[in-house]
């Protein structure tokens, strides 16, 4: 009798396609982007330490920001690159927001299957 693998157990119960969107609002409340985050995995985080090139928290997440957002047809929202105008140039209050719900800290999030239909 075949027995099955305790890594093949754990990876086959988690969907890392499953997506959570989180819209961005203006001062107004008016929605300016819908932005979509996947479950982030550990490759993730290593990677995103590799990009910003520290082990600053601040930096850190906002790289991990840019690696995981994706519009809503699956798309990149933001290239590595753009993470120091996104510190300088965007509130911090507004970036805090989309980092704490990114590593799912504080909010609840709407499901949506990551498919196109």
């Amino acid at each position: 009798m075949a027995r099955n693998r305790a890594v093949d157990l754990l990876v086959g119960e988690f969907d890392l396609n499953q997506r959570r969107k989180f819209d961005v609002k203006n001062a107004d409340g008016k929605v300016v982007i819908s932005l979509y985050f996947k479950p982030i995995t550990r490759a993730d985080r290593k990677k995103s330490q590799q990009l910003a090139g520290t082990d600053e928290a601040l930096d850190l997440s906002t790289q991990m920001l840019c690696q995981m957002a994706e519009l809503e047809d699956g798309s990149k929202a933001f290239a590595p690159a753009d993470a120091p105008k996104l510190q300088r140039q965007l509130p911090e209050s507004v970036l805090n927001e989309l980092e704490l719900f990114l590593f799912g800290i504080g909010e609840e999030a709407s499901l949506e299957d990551a498919k196109n239909d």
